[in-house]
């Protein structure tokens, strides 16, 4: 059971990083030192980027939710 879920944790870091890295810099900090802050938004988000958001939020949730079982199965199993 700790195996499984030490996987999906492998899985889901793994996951969250590729999505954090597809985001578009939103302006500020360090996008603007790798030149996101060149590009202008014209309007507001697009439905790929608000899609991409959601997915993120969901992987997000489900690392979350990952960790608090895995700690509770190895406090349990101590």
């Amino acid at each position: 059971m700790v195996l499984g879920f030490s996987i999906a944790l492998i899985v889901f870091s793994s996951l969250l990083m590729l999505l954090v890295l597809m985001h578009k810099g939103k302006g500020g900090g360090l996008s603007d030192m790798f030149g996101g802050g060149m590009q202008s938004s014209v309007g507001g988000s697009s439905v790929a980027e608000r899609n991409l958001d959601r997915i993120t939020v969901v992987v997000g949730l489900l690392w979350f939710a990952c960790i608090v079982v895995l700690g509770l199965l190895m406090k349990l199993d101590s």
